[in-house]
């Protein structure tokens, strides 16, 4: 992270937040682009009240669109 913020610190259309949750407040759509294990089980009712939205993508399929259907989101999974 602290590479990522030296490299855009002058970049005001960039966000940078110590948790995934901080990231995602008041979003219309969640985008996943990473398979790393600390997204792998997150708290989906904690997100539900995060976002304004409901809308995941998940660019890796590292979520099960069923699960994630039924918890009142809209999930499309990349490449499925």
């Amino acid at each position: 992270m602290a590479n990522m913020e030296k490299m855009y610190s002058n970049e005001k259309s960039v966000t940078f937040t110590s948790t995934y949750y901080d990231a995602i407040k008041n979003v219309d759509a969640l985008i996943i682009l990473t398979e790393w294990n600390e997204f792998r089980n997150p708290d989906f009712e904690k997100i539900k009240k995060f976002m304004n939205g409901n809308i995941i993508i998940d660019g890796r399929n590292i979520w099960n669109k069923k699960d994630i259907e039924e918890k009142g989101f809209k999930y499309e999974g990349i490449g499925k």
